[in-house]
């Protein structure tokens, strides 16, 4: 792949959820979290636990669960790179207060600068945080598309999470554009230390981007890696499939996946993943020619995968849903 230039994105916007509301409305057919039930428990300040897993390199691991008013919206990995002069945070968590948590860690760990706030892909429990970096006044970073796909969703995920959370572990949360997007590969440098991020075809999501620090050869995978909780499909199967494979060609020393354990090597990592992907590929694909229909589909493809996969009964009938529509024209 050819290197790229940061291209601008939409100006930083930073959109409370009553102007995103008004601005943006609510999108038919668009991606929301699970129903969930908002707990009114006054939500304390969250504390971001840190396993440092190479040279300079830090994750936060989120848990498996639903965001609710106890966990703030911690549910997914977030982590950050500690170069000779500046820091790059990779992913903020589900809300102000879990980014907030995160941020007073880093500040904890290191006096130098956080330069970059890089987002992995625009799903709410990976970038809603962003807004607890503003005083930072960091280059916040992105997949080239992400900028107009967080825009489109921006007041339902600000909607979702707050029926989710309740009021006090929600407060302060916005949604905060990129100011640049990644439309290739580009380097960031962090004095001593470069990243390479890079743009993905359309896979778990259509901006999913990789974060690879070149010293170490980790790599921040964001969701094109779950591991423990089942996969979540917003973007192509097929596309996923094939991300994945490429990647494998030449795999990375360690990964950080979007959810799971803080590092994980490339092999335990996407093993599991490509089995349950073409489980439902294979299944789906035989309902289809079998003459079934997308109900037929949702009640038998990969059930069998269910024992191995945490959070399955909220998320893997979407997944069916989404692997039929795309499926059944081929």
């Amino acid at each position: 792949m050819k290197k790229n230039n940061l291209s601008s994105a939409p100006p930083a916007d930073l959109l409370t959820r009553r102007a995103a509301c008004k601005s943006l409305g609510l999108l038919a057919g668009a991606l929301s979290l699970p129903p969930m039930i908002a707990s009114r428990a006054r939500a304390e300040h969250p504390r971001a636990e840190l396993q440092k897993i190479a040279d300079g390199i830090f994750v936060h691991v989120g848990g498996h669960e639903l965001p609710n008013s106890n966990n703030h919206g911690d549910t997914s990995n977030a982590g950050f790179i500690i170069g000779d002069e500046a820091v790059a945070v990779i992913d903020t968590g589900g809300s102000y207060l879990a980014g907030t948590a995160l941020r007073d860690t880093i500040k904890a760990k290191t006096s130098k600068p956080i330069r970059y706030v890089i987002n992995t892909h625009m799903h709410p429990d990976h970038v809603l945080g962003n807004s607890a970096f503003k005083s930072d006044q960091p280059r916040f970073i992105a997949h080239g598309k992400m900028a107009r796909a967080l825009q489109a969703r921006g007041a339902r995920y600000l909607e979702t999470a707050q029926d989710a959370m309740g009021q006090e572990a929600f407060r302060g949360t916005e949604i905060v554009l990129p100011t640049e997007g990644v439309s290739d590969v580009t380097t960031l440098d962090l004095g001593g230390r470069k990243l390479k991020l890079v743009a993905m075809p359309t896979a778990h999501t259509d901006n999913d981007l990789v974060v690879i620090d070149e010293k170490t050869q980790t790599a921040f995978v964001g969701d094109l890696v779950f591991s423990g909780h089942v996969p979540a499909l917003d973007g192509s199967i097929l596309g996923w499939v094939q991300v994945l494979q490429n990647l494998g060609e030449k795999p990375p020393k360690l990964i950080v996946p979007g959810h799971g354990p803080a590092s994980m090597g490339w092999q335990e990592a996407t093993e599991p993943m490509l089995r349950y992907l073409g489980a439902v590929i294979d299944d789906v694909r035989e309902i289809i020619a079998s003459g079934g229909t997308m109900r037929n589909a949702i009640s038998a493809a990969a059930v069998r995968e269910a024992p191995h996969w945490k959070l399955f009964s909220e998320f893997h009938k979407r997944n069916v849903t989404a692997a039929f529509a795309e499926l059944e024209w081929e």
